[in-house]
C-alpha cells in the first residue's frame, strides 16, 4: 500500500486513520502488507523504529537537466506487524511542520504531523506538490519493480488518493495488479506539462484520453485510467463520482469505469475507537450498561465551564474546519441551537475565515464553545460526552465522525450525501428504527431542523434504545477488509 499518510506516524485526516486500520485488518486475516509513504522531518520525534537500507534507490527522475534523484529507504514494523517502508528524498519531504515555523499558525494535534509538514499551503494544484508527491509515486513503484527482480514480487500495489495516484501508471505493463482508492476526488494533483515530463511520464500518454486534463497534468486521472480496479471509500460516493455534481470534472472518467469502480465503505478501528477500552475517558461504558457516558459529559461540561445538566444536550461537531465540512452552516446555526436548549463544543481547525466566524459565533453565547485544534485524547472524550454528533458536510466521501459518535453512543446529525448516506439510517417519528437523523439541504435552516428532530427524541423514552442500536453496529474494518481482498485476487490487467 502507497499513501502520503499513515498513522501513527503521519497524520493530517481521515486518510491516516484509513489506511493504517486497512493495512492491519488484512494483515489480521493472513495477508503480508508493506505500508510505503514519505519520511517527513516530524517523523523523527514520532517514535518509530526505523533502519536504514544502505542501497539507495536511484529514480528515473531529475529536475532542469540535472542529475538522477535518488531515495534513501527505511525499514520498519507498526505495532500491528504491519511492515513499513519510508522514502526518504532530500530537499522535498523535509520541510519543518507548523510548529517550527515561528508560531504563525496553529500547533498541530498531538503526535500528528502539522498540515505544513506533510501538504503544502497550495494543496493539490501546486505543482511543487505534484512534483515531489510524484517522485514519491515513482519511487514507490521502482520499489514495487526492485522487489520482483528480487524474486519477491508483490502480488498488489493498492495506491491511496492523489499524493499515490501515479503508482498504478508506472506499473503499467510490469504483471503487478494495481488499485488506486480515491478518499477525496476533490484533491486531484494537477500541474502544468512540464511537470509531466520531469516525473518521466511519457509524452505519448499526455493527451485527454488519459493524462491530461485542460492542457496540464492530472495524477488522479491517469492513476485511475492506468490502475486494473478503482475503488472509492463508499457506495453512494461512487456513484456521485460518476455525476457533474459530485465528480470534480472528472465525471466523464469514472462513469466511464462501470464495474471497475467499487464504493466500498470505510470502517473504523476497533482497538482505537471503543468506549469499553479507551484510556481516554474518565470513565468507560458500553451498550449495555452506558450509565457512566453521563459521568464523561459531567467532566468534560465542568473543564469547559458549561452547565451540567443531565437533561440539557450536548452537541459536539469535530473535524477540519472548512466549507466542504458545512462550517459555515455550522456557524450560522450556533445561536439558534443554543436557543433551542442544546450546548455545542466545536473542535477543529483549517480556514481562517472560517475559524474566525465559528469563534465570532461563540462569543457572548455560555452555552457554546470553539476549542480550535484538540489532542486525540481531547477527540475522544468530547465524542464520550457528547449526546449527538453535527455533521454538516456539503459533501463527504466516506466521513469517520458521524461512525466514532455511533460507536461512542451519540447518534449523527448530517446531511444525506456521500457515505454519511450509507452509514447513517434516518430515524423514523417513533425511533423505531435508524441509527441518526438526516437532512436533505445543506442549509443552516435543515441542519437547525434535524437538530429539534434529535432534540426531541431525547426527550422519549425511546432515546436509549436508539443509543444502545447505534453502539451495536458492526462499524468495523474486517468486512471491507474482505472486499478488498476479494478485489486483490483478481488477475491483473496485461
Amino acid at each position: 500500500m502507497v499513501s502520503s499518510e499513515v498513522s501513527p506516524i503521519a497524520k493530517v485526516g481521515g486518510l491516516a486513520d484509513a489506511v493504517a486500520a486497512l493495512a492491519k485488518t488484512l494483515s489480521r486475516l493472513g495477508h503480508k502488507i508493506t505500508l510505503v509513504m514519505p519520511r517527513y522531518r516530524a517523523e523523527e520525534s514520532s517514535g518509530a523504529m526505523l533502519a536504514r537500507r544502505l542501497s539507495p534507490l536511484r529514480l528515473p527522475v531529475s529536475r532542469a537537466g540535472g542529475a538522477p534523484l535518488e531515495a534513501t529507504l527505511y525499514d520498519g514494523r507498526l505495532g500491528s506487524a504491519v511492515e513499513l517502508v519510508l522514502i526518504d528524498v532530500p530537499g522535498l519531504f523535509d520541510r519543518p511542520a507548523a510548529t517550527e515555523v515561528g508560531g504563525a499558525e496553529q500547533a498541530p494535534e498531538a503526535g500528528h504531523v502539522a498540515a505544513r509538514g506533510v501538504y503544502g499551503a497550495q494543496g493539490a494544484g501546486d505543482p511543487e506538490e505534484v512534483f515531489r508527491f510524484g517522485v514519491f509515486a515513482r519511487a514507490a513503484a521502482e520499489l514495487a519493480l526492485r522487489r520482483g527482480a528480487g524474486g519477491k514480487p508483490f502480488d498488489v500495489v493498492h495506491a491511496h488518493d492523489w499524493p499515490a495516484a501515479l503508482v498504478p501508471y508506472f506499473l503499467r505493463g510490469k504483471g503487478v495488479r494495481r488499485m488506486l482508492t480515491v478518499h477525496n476526488g476533490a484533491f486531484q494533483g494537477v500541474a502544468p506539462r512540464e511537470t509531466a515530463l520531469e516525473l518521466g511520464i511519457d509524452a505519448a500518454d499526455f493527451h485527454p484520453g488519459l493524462g491530461e486534463f485542460y492542457g496540464k497534468l492530472n495524477c488522479l486521472k491517469l492513476g485511475a485510467l492506468s490502475a486494473d480496479v478503482v475503488t472509492t471509500v463508499s457506495p453512494t460516493y461512487a456513484r456521485e463520482l460518476a455525476t457533474a455534481a459530485g465528480g470534480h470534472g472528472l465525471d466523464g472518467v469514472f462513469a466511464g469505469f462501470g464495474e471497475r469502480l467499487a464504493g466500498i465503505t470505510n470502517g473504523i478501528d476497533y482497538a482505537v475507537w471503543s468506549p469499553a477500552t479507551d484510556p481516554y475517558l474518565t470513565a468507560r461504558y458500553e451498550a449495555e450498561e452506558p450509565s457512566n457516558k453521563g459521568r464523561c459529559k459531567a467532566t468534560l461540561c465542568n473543564e469547559l465551564e458549561l452547565a451540567v445538566d443531565p437533561d440539557r444536550p450536548l452537541l459536539v461537531a469535530l473535524g477540519r474546519v472548512d466549507a466542504q465540512k458545512g462550517s459555515d452552516l455550522l456557524a450560522r446555526a450556533l445561536p439558534r441551537l443554543t436557543q433551542a436548549g442544546c450546548q455545542v463544543v466545536v473542535a477543529g481547525t483549517g480556514d481562517p475565515e472560517l475559524v474566525q466566524a465559528l469563534t465570532d459565533a461563540v462569543r457572548g453565547e455560555p452555552g457554546a464553545r470553539y476549542l480550535g485544534g484538540v489532542s486525540e485524547p481531547m477527540s475522544h472524550r468530547l465524542l464520550a460526552a457528547a449526546d449527538a454528533v453535527l455533521v454538516p458536510s456539503r459533501h463527504e466521501p466516506c466521513g469517520l465522525v458521524q461512525q466514532y459518535g455511533q460507536r461512542y453512543g451519540a447518534p449523527p446529525i448530517a446531511h444525506a450525501v456521500g457515505g454519511l448516506c450509507d452509514t447513517i439510517v434516518d430515524c423514523d417519528a417513533g425511533l423505531a428504527t435508524g441509527t441518526g437523523f438526516l437532512f436533505e439541504e445543506p442549509s443552516t435552516t435543515a441542519l437547525v431542523g434535524a437538530v429539534e428532530r434529535a432534540l426531541s427524541a431525547m426527550r422519549t423514552p425511546r432515546w436509549a434504545a436508539l443509543r444502545r442500536r447505534t453502539m451495536r453496529l458492526d462499524l468495523s474494518w474486517e468486512r471491507p477488509a474482505r472486499r478488498y481482498a476479494k478485489l486483490y485476487a483478481e488477475p491483473a490487467a496485461t
